[in-house]
């Protein structure tokens, strides 16, 4: 069974707000995307397929791919105060479970969590996890500016530690991108920036060492993660500071954490393998914005067994899913 741990629901509902609050400007291109933008930057983005649910089960047959873990991409409900961002994720929540239980055994659900409030966050996470049959939550690489190791997330993380409830990690724009106003560098260089420094925090402010029993999985293999690991451990034994949380170095901690196939390149993939090893991979495909299939583990060499695991043996042990 081929399991994609990372996909995208796409609401209209929730491009219209976002497109309401952050003042965005609609342009559209030759291929048929509609590009939200604001300042230079895409913030959001989408065609016409990507609503079309039957063209996306399509899609997942023709790339054999079985079932696919969906969540809300970038940039979640952070935006949003307080109020409306209890609302909203109670509102996209509910969309994405009416479109899991239309399709169970197609896909899975994660729920987004309005993080500004942490008493609305544990509630909803009851909720989602209860009535509603998440299996895990989508949680971004900072929340409107807010770190991922701020003390305010505490209760968060022991919740879904005492759960052992998968969480995916998602890149945002990073809090400053003043300086990448071109190319699109917030969404190409500002994620794989943005979700690195989070995992770096949270790894050096210590939640995995107070929080170890629950599944953190980082998306696009980690962002550079794994290539600034000897760094890392170099300041764990230079500095202090970098002591002051955790007891071993850095990638003792990042070898528990699990990453998606979503750098897609081979060489990558084989770091990360080298790195962390098979058990820790889970395939990706960036679905629907990006058009991939499996065909970015296929071609590593790996055997039958580890490249079954990768494709979807991981994925069901982490999540609790038959195969």
């Amino acid at each position: 069974m081929r399991i994609d741990v990372h996909a995208h629901i796409v609401d209209r509902d929730y491009l219209e707000a976002l497109t309401q609050l952050a003042g965005l400007s609609a342009e559209r291109t030759s291929d048929g995307k509609t590009l939200l933008r604001r300042g230079g930057t895409t913030m959001a983005w989408s065609r016409p397929d990507m609503f079309d649910i039957d063209h996306r089960l399509r899609e997942m047959d023709r790339k054999r791919i079985d079932r696919r873990i969906l969540s809300l991409s970038t940039p979640n409900v952070y935006p949003w105060e307080r109020a409306e961002q209890i609302r909203l994720a109670r509102k996209v929540n509910d969309a994405l479970a009416r479109l899991v239980r239309a399709h169970p055994d197609r896909f899975v659900g994660l729920a987004s969590l309005p993080l500004k409030d942490t008493a609305a966050s544990l509630a909803e996470l009851d909720r989602a996890t209860g009535e509603l049959d998440m299996k895990g939550v989508i949680i971004g690489s900072n929340v409107d500016g807010m770190a991922m190791n701020d003390a305010r997330l505490e209760p968060v993380w022991a919740r879904l530690n005492a759960l052992r409830l998968p969480v995916f990690e998602h890149p945002m724009f990073p809090r400053d991108t003043g300086d990448m106003a071109e190319f699109e560098l917030p969404l190409r260089v500002g994620f794989v920036f943005d979700t690195t420094l989070a995992a770096t925090r949270m790894i050096y402010g210590g939640v995995f060492e107070r929080y170890p029993d629950f599944p953190y999985i980082v998306a696009h293999t980690g962002g550079a993660l794994l290539t600034v690991l000897e760094r890392l451990d170099n300041g764990y034994r230079l500095f202090p500071d970098c002591r002051k949380f955790i007891s071993r170095p850095p990638s003792e901690y990042a070898k528990r954490l699990y990453y998606d196939t979503c750098a897609f390149a081979a060489p990558v993939l084989g770091m990360a393998i080298e790195s962390v090893g098979v058990p820790q991979l889970l395939f990706g495909t960036d679905d629907p914005f990006i058009d991939a299939d499996g065909a970015h583990v296929e071609r590593l060499a790996l055997g039958a067994a580890d490249q079954a695991a990768i494709l979807g043996g991981n994925a069901a042990r982490v999540f609790g899913l038959a195969t």
